[in-house]
C-alpha cells in the first residue's frame, strides 16, 4: 500500500500506526510526498518516494511566515490557494512516478494530499481517504457558505487542469474514508447520503453518532478512532519533576502553532499562579516565548506527549485534531484555544461533547484560562465525557480496524503481480508542470 501524505506530522503520524500494522500483517507500505520533510518524521528504514520536493523547504519558511498571523476566513483562503493547491499540482509527478516504482495494489491519500486521488484514478487504483481531521464531517462551510463554493470551485478548476473527469471530489473516496475520530466525538454533523460529494459536502455511517437526532454516515466511512504507533524519537523530559501532590496539565499549542502564543502564554502563566497550590502546569513552548516560567511549573520546548498523557489530568491546547484525540484517548478533560482553520470546529465538537472548555486564543485572560481549568480539574462531568469519548476510541479499534477495512478494498489494476522493490528516493521533480500533471 502507499501513503501520498502532506509534510504535516498530525497528517503522518496515523498513517505510521496503520503501515506497522500492515507490515506485521506481511504487507509491503511506502509512503510519497516531500521527501526532505517527511523523513524525519517516518521510522527508519521507510521506504519514501519523492513527490513535490524542488523548493519546498525554502516554500514552506516562507509560508509558514505568511500564516501565522492569519485567523478566519483569511487563514482558510491561504490554507487552499497558497498551500494545498500548490501542494498537489507540485506533487502530481512524483506520485505517478511513485505508483509506477512500486505498483500499489491500494493507495490511501491524505485528505489534504490530493495528488494521490488524481493519480489513483489515472492508474486504475482504489484508494482509500486518510482523514486525519474530522472538520470535513461537520459541514463546515454552512456559516459561510460563498467559502465552501470557492474551495468547491478551485477543486473542480484542479480536476480540469488535470485532465480528471468532473463531478467527484478528491477529499472523499468512494472506496473507504478512514476516519480517525468517533461520532462520539464528532456529533451530529454528517448529512444523509444522497450523492452530495461532488457539491463538497461530506457525507456521513449508518447508526454511528451518538447524540440524539444525528444522521446517519454511508457504510463505506470507517470511524476508526486514533491510530496510535511508535514515534520516529522520544523527546527527554525531567520526570523527577512531576509533583504527585497536584495535578497536572499539559499546556501546548502544537507543532504549528507554537510561535503564534506571544500573547497566550503570559495568560498561562498568570492563570498557572493562581491555581500553584493545586494544579502543576507542564508547558510546551518556545524558551524566547515562554517568558520566566515559575519554578512550580515545568517548561520544555518539546515533550514526549503520547508518553506523559497518563502522568495528566486535563490539557490545555490549540484544538489540533491529533492532541485532542490523544489527550481524550486518555480520559483527560481538555481546555481549547482554537487558533485556525480546522480547530475551532474541534474545539466546538470538544464543548458540545461535554469534553471541556472553549477559551478564546487572540484576546485570552488568565482569569478565563483560570476559571476555564479550574472547571475542567473540578466538574466531574468534564471527565465523564472525555472518558466516555475514550471507551468509544478504543471500541473503534484504531490502527486495526484501518488496517482491517484496507485488506477488505479489492486490489487495482496495477497491483497483482507486481512485486514492490525497495528504491533508493527518487530524485524531487520539483513544482514545473510535465506531462504527468497534465494527465492524471
Amino acid at each position: 500500500m502507499l501513503f501520498v501524505v502532506p509534510p504535516l506530522v498530525g497528517h503522518v503520524n496515523p498513517t505510521i500506526a496503520v503501515a506497522a500494522e500492515l507490515t506485521a500483517r506481511g504487507h509491503q507500505v511506502a509512503w510519497t510526498g516531500p521527501a526532505a520533510a517527511l523523513a524525519p518524521l517516518l521510522p527508519a528504514g521507510s521506504l519514501l518516494y519523492t513527490a513535490g520536493d524542488g523548493d519546498a523547504a525554502e516554500r514552506t519558511d516562507v509560508l509558514h511566515g505568511r500564516w501565522r498571523d492569519l485567523r478566519g476566513i483569511a487563514a482558510l483562503r491561504f490554507l487552499w490557494a497558497d498551500v494545498l493547491l500548490p501542494l498537489a499540482r507540485a506533487m502530481l509527478p512524483g506520485v505517478h512516478t511513485a505508483v509506477e516504482a512500486f505498483a500499489p495494489d491500494v493507495l490511501v491519500a491524505d485528505q489534504q494530499a490530493l495528488a494521490g486521488p488524481l493519480v489513483a484514478r489515472r492508474h486504475g487504483l482504489p484508494w482509500a481517504t486518510s482523514a486525519t481531521t474530522s472538520a470535513e464531517f461537520t459541514r463546515p462551510f454552512d456559516g459561510v457558505p460563498k467559502v465552501g463554493e470557492w474551495v468547491t470551485q478551485r477543486i473542480a478548476a484542479l480536476l480540469a487542469e488535470s485532465g480528471a473527469p468532473s463531478g467527484w471530489d478528491p477529499r472523499f473516496s468512494p472506496h473507504l474514508v478512514l476516519v480517525f475520530s468517533t461520532p462520539a466525538l464528532i456529533g451530529d454533523g454528517g448529512q444523509p447520503s444522497d450523492g452530495a460529494h461532488a457539491r463538497g459536502a461530506a457525507d456521513g455511517p449508518p447508526g454511528a453518532a451518538a447524540r440524539p437526532g444525528a444522521r446517519s454516515y454511508p457504510p463505506h466511512y470507517a470511524f476508526v478512532g486514533p491510530a496510535f504507533g511508535a514515534r520516529p524519537s522520544a523527546q527527554a523530559f525531567p520526570w523527577h519533576r512531576l509533583d504527585p501532590g497536584r495535578a497536572r496539565v499539559l499546556v501546548s499549542l502544537g507543532t504549528l502553532n507554537r510561535e503564534a502564543g506571544a500573547r497566550f502564554y503570559p495568560a498561562v502563566l498568570r492563570a498557572a499562579d493562581a491555581l500553584a497550590d493545586r494544579a502543576q502546569l507542564i508547558l510546551a513552548a518556545p524558551e524566547d516565548l515562554a517568558g520566566a516560567v515559575p519554578d512550580h511549573m515545568v517548561h520544555q520546548e518539546y515533550v514526549p506527549q503520547l508518553a506523559l498523557l497518563p502522568h495528566l489530568d486535563a490539557v490545555l491546547c490549540h484544538g489540533g485534531h491529533n492532541t485532542v484525540c490523544e489527550a481524550l484517548a486518555h480520559g483527560l478533560p481538555l481546555v481549547v484555544a482554537p487558533v485556525r482553520d480546522d480547530q475551532p470546529i474541534v474545539a466546538r465538537q470538544v464543548a458540545e461533547a461535554g469534553a471541556g472548555v472553549r477559551v478564546r486564543f487572540g484576546r485570552a485572560r488568565a482569569d478565563e484560562l483560570h476559571r476555564a481549568l479550574a472547571a475542567v480539574l473540578d466538574d466531574p462531568a468534564h471527565r465523564r465525557a472525555a472518558r466516555g469519548i475514550q471507551a468509544s476510541f478504543a471500541a473503534a479499534g484504531g490502527a486495526l480496524t484501518a488496517a482491517d477495512r484496507l485488506e477488505k478494498l479489492p486490489p487495482g489494476v496495477t497491483g497483482p503481480g507486481r512485486s514492490a522493490v525497495r528504491l533508493p528516493v527518487p530524485p524531487g521533480p520539483g513544482t514545473t508542470p510535465t506531462a504527468n500533471e497534465k494527465g492524471p
